[in-house]
């Protein structure tokens, strides 16, 4: 028995694995759908990048067992990963959507996919636990609100996605916020500069939220080259101020002499490098340590870092 399940999964929340634990209920064989880039963004105004969606959503996959992961660009997904499936999962809310494929295999002549329909997850206040409600800080994963409220000073989602796996780590369910500031720094910060970009970005961000975190990346001239390191700063309402950084990690020197010449960093790699398609989904250290490490995992060296003054305290 073959099952499918698939979704976007921007924030892979209680309800998803409600979803997916049934796939793996129903199914000898379970293959998972994740939409493409293009497919989320439709009728969205922002969502999270497929590379961290795929990351977070496979990592808690190898907790239920095997399954095909694959990248959908339409509803109906690809023939060849559809056609021969047994059993569809759907929420209430996609119910219809499932009625639909069906109608489109019974006109291929294909017979018709049992539809498992799992029952919504409610938020704390009633209404239907989203991603897109999580991704605003309205509560977490669980739908509560009642949690610890943290604010990024970033609206980039990595850095939103990195905050909230550190943080998660920490404190278990959180709320977080992005919140879009001014780092008062320039484009490409050097050296003291990045300190002071992550601290102004926290303190921008703060609040009436329980604490907040300013990340900010910027270049130091070391003793072989120039590195790219990340600062964190997280404030909490209390006043308390902790700092900490990323590992880092060297440029080439085609690159380094760009940017020491005024360009910043993501300019310097799109003239040497090209429109990378790893430099795109990874980011500058995906790129060049060939996939070893991507931009969310060197963010949240910084955030971690800056914890570590507090799981003193606690």
């Amino acid at each position: 028995m073959i099952c499918a399940v698939a979704g976007t999964f921007d924030v892979l929340h209680e309800g998803h694995r409600r979803l997916l634990s049934r796939a793996f209920e129903s199914g000898d064989e379970v293959r998972v759908g994740i939409t493409s880039d293009s497919m989320a963004s439709t009728g969205r105004s922002e969502t999270v990048p497929l590379e961290i969606r795929r990351n977070e959503l496979e990592s808690y996959l190898r907790t239920l067992g095997e399954c095909k992961v694959f990248v959908i660009d339409d509803m109906y997904g690809p023939d060849e990963m559809m056609d021969d499936v047994d059993v569809l999962v759907v929420s209430e809310e996609t119910l219809d959507n499932g009625r639909i494929l069906n109608e489109r295999r019974a006109s291929r002549g294909l017979k018709p996919m049992e539809l498992s329909v799992v029952p919504l997850l409610m938020s704390d206040d009633g209404t239907k636990v989203s991603s897109r409600n999580i991704l605003s800080g309205e509560y977490g994963r669980s739908g509560r609100r009642d949690v610890m409220d943290i604010a990024v000073g970033s609206a980039n989602r990595v850095k939103v996605a990195a905050v909230r796996s550190v943080m998660e780590r920490v404190y278990g369910d959180v709320r977080i916020t992005a919140v879009d500031v001014q780092s008062g720094v320039p484009d490409q910060p050097f050296e003291g500069q990045t300190h002071e970009g992550s601290e102004n970005r926290a303190r921008a961000a703060l609040g009436d939220h329980d604490m907040a975190v300013g990340i900010e990346a910027g270049v130091f001239e070391m003793l072989d080259g120039l590195y790219d390191i990340q600062h964190c700063t997280i404030i909490s309402k209390d006043g308390k101020v902790t700092y900490g950084h990323g590992s880092g990690f060297r440029y080439p020197d085609r690159i380094a002499e760009l940017v020491r010449g005024g360009m910043t960093v993501g300019d310097a790699v799109h003239r040497i490098y090209g429109n990378s398609d790893i430099g795109k989904r990874q980011g500058a250290v995906g790129l060049l340590s060939k996939g070893l490490i991507d931009r969310k995992t060197l963010t949240e060296q910084s955030v971690t870092a800056a914890m570590i003054p507090r799981l003193w305290d606690e």
